[in-house]
């Protein structure tokens, strides 16, 4: 059985932390889902970890339905939340045929969207029209471009300003909120005065969840953020793999009986007669 909102709602209740992943392929969210991760993110960084862009910016609404659609084939128990591309949701009208395509045509069970207060008659539009939704504030990665990549709300009044942002999301309704690169103590603040989980990344210790990125997680690249744990080193792993397999190819080791089909001599003679 898939899990739901209510059970992510009991999460927090009963203080047990939330785990999610981001996944962007089948084969991705087939493993995690294995694993019993309850939450999966299509994050629209598939633009940077996917696509090889330097931003989440340029990735498209039919991007979003193609590995958001795949995702979910791939988790039969996991709740597959997908973000909402970069201005797909400037308007009520917008944000509603966004949610639609990837409700109905990837079939994912939640949308997740950038922003605070402005933001909040979107999500309020939403959820009232059965749309699930995830907030998300701090470092906002489609205003990159405006905030930096950087800790947020470290000043007084930021902290207070993000604080209010998360309680109206709540009030909005939205059914959890992540909390990217902002201070730990705030995080930890904020998490206790929410009634809704909050996932953090970035954020320290005192959210209800966390976050990562598959590709820090798993060592997939040379290098990753501060904020990340690499529990595997599988990209070298997977060059080791790849380079063993030239050699083989090259030293003509491979392919071996083993992984050839024979044919009757007599009847390969008559072939090519």
């Amino acid at each position: 059985m898939r899990t739901t909102l209510l059970d992510i709602r009991r999460m927090k209740a009963a203080g047990r932390r939330i785990p999610m992943l981001t996944a962007y392929d089948y084969p991705s969210a087939r493993i995690a889902d294995r694993a019993g991760v309850p939450m999966l993110l299509v994050g629209d960084s598939l633009g940077m970890v996917v696509q090889g862009h330097d931003s989440t910016l340029p990735v498209t609404l039919d991007d979003m339905v193609r590995h958001s659609a795949a995702v979910v084939r791939g988790a039969e128990k996991a709740l597959v939340v997908a973000d909402l591309p970069f201005l797909t949701y400037a308007s009520p009208d917008d944000a509603i045929a966004t949610a639609r395509r990837l409700m109905q045509e990837a079939q994912v069970q939640a949308v997740k969207l950038e922003g605070g207060r402005h933001v909040v008659p979107i999500v309020q539009h939403l959820t009232q029209h059965g749309v699930p939704v995830m907030g998300h504030l701090g470092f906002t990665p489609q205003s990159q471009h405006t905030l930096g990549v950087r800790v947020q709300a470290k000043e007084a009044a930021c902290a207070k300003r993000l604080l209010e942002d998360a309680l109206a999301l709540e009030a909005a309704g939205a059914f959890a909120v992540v909390l990217e690169l902002v201070p730990a103590p705030l995080a930890e603040a904020v998490s206790k005065r929410l009634r809704i989980p909050t996932i953090g990344i970035g954020a320290g210790a005192g959210c209800d969840g966390q976050v990562q990125v598959w590709h820090d997680l798993l060592g997939l690249f040379e290098s990753s953020p501060r904020h990340a744990r690499r529990y595997a080193e599988i990209g070298a792993a997977i060059e080791t793999a790849i380079r063993a397999y030239a050699a083989d190819v090259e030293g003509e080791r491979f392919p071996t009986a083993a992984q050839s089909a024979g044919m009757d001599a007599d009847e390969l003679a008559r072939a090519l007669a």
